[in-house]
C-alpha cells in the first residue's frame, strides 16, 4: 500500500523518538536490534552509513525497510537520495555539505520527507524558506559522532522553537543523563545515536527516553 504525501507528515508530526543507526550497530544486527527499539517506542530510522558504497548499504536497508513497515516507522537514509530512491525509503536526510534540498526534492518528488542538519541561528532560520520537511538542530552537546564540530548548547533549541516553521528535533550527546535539560529547554523531539546504538539495554533505554518526551508533549 502507497502511503501519501500527507500521511508521511502525519507520521513525522507524531513522532518524537529518532534513532541513526549504522547498518551494524555496537549493540546487535540490524535483525534483532531494530524490532526490539521499534517496539520500544522508536518511531524514525535512519540508516548513516558514509563508508559503504550503494550495493553494499542496500541488503541493510532492506532489512530496515521491513522492520520499519512492520511497526509503521519512518526509513531516512544519510545524504544518498539515489541510495533512498532505490531503497524506496520514505525521505533523506542533508547536511549543510551535501545536496541543496531543492534538488533533493526534484530528485525524490513531492512524496519524500526531506530532512537538514542545522548548526546555527542562522541554518534554522533559512531551512524556512528550502524544501523541507523537518531540521535537526546540534549537535547540542559535543559528542564524538561529529568530532571536530563543538556542541552549540541548549539556546539553538530555544531558537528552533522560535523559528522553525517545520518539525525539529535536537541533536547530540542526548542520552538519559542529558535528555531532561533538552526537554526543559523546549525540545519534543529528539535523535539519538549511541543512547541506544551502544547501550546494553536499548529497549529499556528507548522506553524511558520516550516517557521523557510525552512528559514535554
Amino acid at each position: 500500500m502507497t502511503t501519501s504525501a500527507d500521511q508521511l507528515r502525519r507520521r513525522l508530526s507524531d513522532s518524537n523518538l529518532y534513532l541513526v543507526t549504522p547498518a551494524r550497530p555496537s549493540a546487535g544486527d540490524l535483525n534483532h536490534f531494530l524490532p526490539a527499539v521499534l517496539e520500544a517506542g522508536v518511531d524514525m530510522v535512519q540508516i548513516r552509513e558514509k563508508h559503504l558504497e550503494a550495493g553494499q548499504l542496500m541488503p541493510f536497508l532492506a532489512i530496515a525497510k521491513r522492520h520499519t513497515d512492520d511497526f509503521g516507522a519512518l526509513l531516512i537514509v544519510n545524504d544518498r537520495v539515489d541510495v533512498a530512491i532505490a531503497a524506496s525509503a520514505d525521505g533523506v536526510h542533508l547536511g549543510q555539505d551535501d545536496l541543496a534540498p531543492a534538488h533533493a526534492r526534484d530528485q525524490m518528488g513531492a512524496g519524500a520527507l526531506i530532512g537538514l542538519s542545522t548548526h546555527a541561528r542562522s541554518e534554522v532560520q533559512s531551512a524556512s524558506s528550502e524544501p523541507v520537511d523537518y531540521i535537526a538542530v546540534g549537535p547540542i552537546h559535543e559528542t564524538p559522532t561529529k568530532p571536530g564540530r563543538a556542541g552549540t548548547g541548549l539556546g539553538l533549541i530555544e531558537v528552533a522553537k522560535e523559528s522553525s516553521s517545520v518539525p525539529f528535533f535536537a541533536i547530540g550527546g542526548i542520552d538519559l543523563e542529558t535528555v531532561g535539560d533538552v526537554v526543559k529547554a523546549g525540545a519534543t523531539r529528539i535523535v539519538v545515536v549511541r543512547a541506544l546504538t551502544e547501550a546494553d539495554d536499548p529497549p529499556s533505554v528507548a522506553r524511558r527516553l520516550k516517557a521523557a518526551l510525552w512528559g514535554a508533549a
